[in-house]
């Protein structure tokens, strides 16, 4: 039997020549091709939202994300498609934003980078890393990856996930000890997914519980923050923010997060690497692989479901 797969573009077509394969291109902006055999695979653009309407299961049969997320994904997926989300490709590329944005809070990167365009030499004290407790909230593939980039800068990581378990590393605490344990966080990283027990984790109580100063990152999705109770505790001085993901996306441009001291807006850019595109094809030769040897796909994603 031949493979039958779709790329979102030509270029992305090229990488896969060597296969024998019969691929089109199809960028999902309309309906899958209506000529020849169903599509066994149709690898999906990198994009986090769009038009789903546009599947159709008599003409695919899968669905390969480039996205390790898959909200615009849940209910919108018809009966008969498998959908196949991106694990392994953008885990640690989202690690790096998360300590990049870690790393320019408490060193105050982004004010040395404004001063730049006027020529100011101003030197701050600032809080550092070393001797600090960075409470990570999530540890699933990308807290994971979080974890290993915090090895080497002299912190204490308190691992949270949904329960409470103890691993080769250590104890992870339950999210039901997060009222406990929030007060102790000079740093808190939210990597969680996206879902109704998470939106708006990061609420009122959440930051009322941490202690003064204290920075929160957020690199899972926007929706898990509530802004205005963020921009109520920044503008009190009590916490600090700064996230790869936002509500909505993109940030409107007069919208306060944007200028608010005390804030650092990046404009999820997480997986956004040179090195993703050689991720992603790693991912779909697999997926390849398993068609043609009559293996079933690998990270399938049965939450999409109607």
């Amino acid at each position: 039997m031949t493979v039958r797969i779709s790329l979102p573009d030509e270029q992305t077509r090229d990488r896969f020549s060597d296969l024998d394969v019969d691929s089109v291109v199809w960028d999902f902006s309309g309906p899958p091709p209506a000529d020849g055999p169903p599509l066994d695979l149709a690898v999906r653009p990198y994009v986090l939202t769009g038009d789903l309407s546009v599947l159709d299961a008599h003409r695919v049969r899968a669905v390969q994300a480039q996205s390790l997320g898959y909200d615009d994904a849940i209910g919108n997926v018809p009966d008969g498609i498998t959908w196949c989300n991106a694990v392994g490709v953008h885990e640690g590329a989202t690690a790096e934003i998360a300590l990049g944005l870690v790393l320019s809070a408490q060193r105050d990167l982004d004010r040395y980078a404004r001063a730049m365009g006027t020529g100011t030499w101003e030197k701050t004290w600032t809080p550092g890393l070393i001797g600090l407790t960075v409470l990570l909230v999530g540890h699933g593939g990308i807290g994971r990856e979080v974890e290993r980039r915090l090895a080497g800068f002299d912190v204490d990581v308190v691992r949270v996930a949904s329960r409470a378990r103890d691993d080769a590393w250590g104890h992870v605490h339950g999210t039901d000890e997060l009222p406990g344990l929030l007060p102790t966080a000079d740093v808190v990283v939210v990597a969680v997914p996206l879902s109704d027990s998470t939106a708006g984790l990061v609420d009122d109580a959440f930051l009322a519980a941490l202690p003064d100063g204290a920075l929160v990152v957020n690199v899972g999705r926007g929706r898990l923050a509530d802004h205005e109770a963020v921009l109520r505790h920044v503008r009190s001085g009590h916490v600090r923010f700064a996230a790869d993901v936002w509500d909505p996306e993109p940030l409107p441009a007069d919208h306060p997060l944007w200028s608010e001291p005390g804030v650092l807006v990046s404009p999820h850019v997480g997986g956004m690497t040179h090195s993703m595109h050689d991720r992603v094809e790693a991912l779909v030769r697999e997926q390849v692989r398993r068609l043609q040897a009559g293996e079933p796909l690998t990270h399938v994603v049965d939450a999409v479901r109607p």
